[in-house]
């Protein structure tokens, strides 16, 4: 079969001439200041568009025009302000065959967590950039080859024929595995970009964290959204073969879910869990979705537990850590050992007994009486007082807590015994 290229007739309303109209906007010859992989886009365009036309079943789509950039709200960040390095080659199946992309791929069906578990791997292979080379898995190695290896589409596509697979969404509503996609008409090849969106970083949706395939490797790296250039100019995408969560609720959903900056249900699901196994203590105030510093010390704290130690017990977990806890298994993290109270100094002649104490159900949230008020003003007196700003009253609340727990840590107690609720220990050696 042979083709000839031809100018489209303005009122032909076939996918040819159809999707060449909208390829000849981004494909101004050399001579006239275009570019020449634009030329190449161009004929790539006409090729996919007319066998689509022989076909009968081909959609234009293909080699639709990039979308309009808008206006430049870019988030400044002296670290790293600066607009992708990352031009992108045209459209190809796997290691740059033509024939195998003439056709829009079938969408396949597959998971957030396969989609981040194959970004992540780009990641650790530190996958080096290149508009025009195809990795081990037959993925071409720029920004959208990268999205289209993530969401397995079979083929590479480009940043404007990636929303042919996906639909819009809102900033709202991004979850990991999602796109952010800029497309800039004046150089679709090399001013537009795409990453994958892997979470937000903080509860203001400010940061998120963003696995991209950029020069010189693959990243992943907190970025502010949108993006750190043409901020305003990215558009969120959700992969339109996207399924609902792994079939087995209890499979470990990768590493890439924990650690510093990571907020989600499975931060919270796994705390709650570490509770059941005993490490309760690590938590003030009960675990969320937030990670923090007391996740990881009560993951390493079940980790040693197990006898584990080096890298297997680094407050991250992993498969087996998470297998021993969804299934209960696994040895539970021991109580912390009592530390000794020490015995209270000699009565000064002549100054007055201490208070018994009244019983700790009168020190805890809620609670209003005499005794707080009471409590609170000793504490004054012994110096932990600094975090009362209006002074002690008979309420109790959180400037009582952390006065009582600064003052328990003073004795060299830890853990339990320093966890700002007053004991008949606290109460003698506050009032003796």
């Amino acid at each position: 079969m042979e083709f000839t290229e031809v100018e489209p007739d303005s009122a032909c309303r076939c996918p040819g001439c159809g999707a060449r109209r909208l390829a000849r906007l981004h494909a101004a010859r050399p001579a006239d200041g275009g570019h020449p992989a634009a030329r190449g886009a161009l004929r790539a365009a006409v090729l996919v568009a007319a066998v689509g036309t022989v076909l009968g079943g081909a959609t234009s789509s293909i080699a639709a025009a990039p979308r309009a950039a808008t206006t430049d709200t870019a988030t400044t960040d002296t670290t790293d302000a600066t607009a992708p390095g990352s031009p992108q080659g045209e459209i190809a199946g796997p290691f740059g065959d033509v024939e195998s992309a003439r056709a829009l791929a079938a969408t396949t069906s597959t998971t957030r967590e396969e989609i981040i578990a194959r970004a992540q791997h780009w990641v650790d292979q530190k996958v080096p950039y290149s508009m025009g080379k195809f990795w081990s898995d037959g993925y071409r190695q720029d920004c959208s080859g990268f999205i289209s290896m993530a969401w397995g589409l079979g083929s590479s596509q480009t940043t404007w024929t990636l929303p042919n697979y996906a639909d819009r969404i809102s900033k709202d509503d991004l979850q990991p595995g999602d796109a952010l996609v800029y497309n800039n008409s004046a150089d679709p090849q090399g001013g537009s970009h795409a990453v994958l969106f892997g979470g937000w970083t903080d509860s203001s949706h400010t940061r998120y964290t963003a696995y991209e395939q950029t020069s010189p490797t693959t990243i992943k790296r907190s970025t502010p959204y949108a993006y750190w250039s043409h901020s305003g100019s990215y558009l969120p995408y959700r992969y339109r073969g996207l399924t609902t969560a792994t079939t087995d609720p209890n499979a470990f959903p990768g590493a890439g879910w924990f650690g510093p900056g990571k907020q989600n249900a499975y931060v919270q699901r796994l705390g709650e869990m570490l509770v059941k196994a005993g490490a309760g203590q690590y938590y003030a105030q009960g675990p969320d979705q937030s990670w923090g510093e007391a996740d990881q010390r009560a993951t390493e704290a079940f980790q040693q537990a197990q006898g584990w130690a080096g890298a297997e017990a680094d407050g991250l977990p992993g498969k087996d850590t998470w297998d021993l806890l969804v299934h209960g298994r696994g040895r539970s993290v021991p109580p912390p050992a009592p530390q000794p109270v020490p015995p209270p100094p000699a009565p000064v002649p002549g100054t007055p007994a201490a208070p018994a104490f009244p019983g700790a159900a009168l020190f805890t949230p809620g609670q209003v009486n005499d005794w707080v008020k009471a409590l609170g003003e000793q504490l004054v007196r012994k110096g932990y007082g600094r975090f009362y700003t209006i002074g002690p009253d008979r309420e109790w609340g959180e400037a009582d807590r952390r006065n009582v727990e600064a003052f328990q840590l003073a004795q060299g107690w830890t853990g339990a015994e320093a966890d700002g609720y007053p004991g008949p220990d606290t109460w003698r050696l506050l009032f003796s």
